[in-house]
C-alpha cells in the first residue's frame, strides 16, 4: 500500500470510530434515569433545591432534592446511609 492510501484509510477509520462513540454515548444517556438522594456533596448532575445553580451544587451527601443519572431500573435499589434512592425528590 502506498502512504496516501494508508493515510486515507486511517482517517476514515478514525471518523468511523468517532461516529460510533457518539452513537454509544447518546444511547447510554437514553438508558439512564434521574435518581434523587444518592449523590455525594458537589457530585450531583443537577437540581439541588432552591438557590442551586445545577450540576455540582449539592451542599451535602445524599441530599434529597439533588439527583444523579444512574442506569435505568437501578435507582430504587441503591441503598445509602439515608435510605434508598428515589425517582422523585425526597423531603430533606
Amino acid at each position: 500500500m502506498n502512504d496516501n492510501r494508508t493515510c486515507t484509510m486511517l482517517i476514515v477509520a478514525g471518523a468511523l470510530a468517532t461516529a460510533l462513540s457518539w452513537i454509544d454515548s447518546a444511547s447510554a444517556k437514553i438508558e439512564q434515569e434521574k435518581c434523587y438522594g444518592v449523590s455525594l456533596k458537589g457530585k450531583n448532575d443537577c437540581a439541588a433545591g432552591p438557590g442551586s445553580s445545577c450540576a455540582g451544587s449539592a451542599t451535602k451527601n445524599y441530599q434529597g432534592d439533588a439527583w444523579k443519572y444512574v442506569p435505568k431500573g437501578t435507582c430504587t435499589s441503591i441503598v445509602t446511609p439515608k435510605g434508598k434512592g428515589s425517582l422523585d425528590p425526597i423531603a430533606n
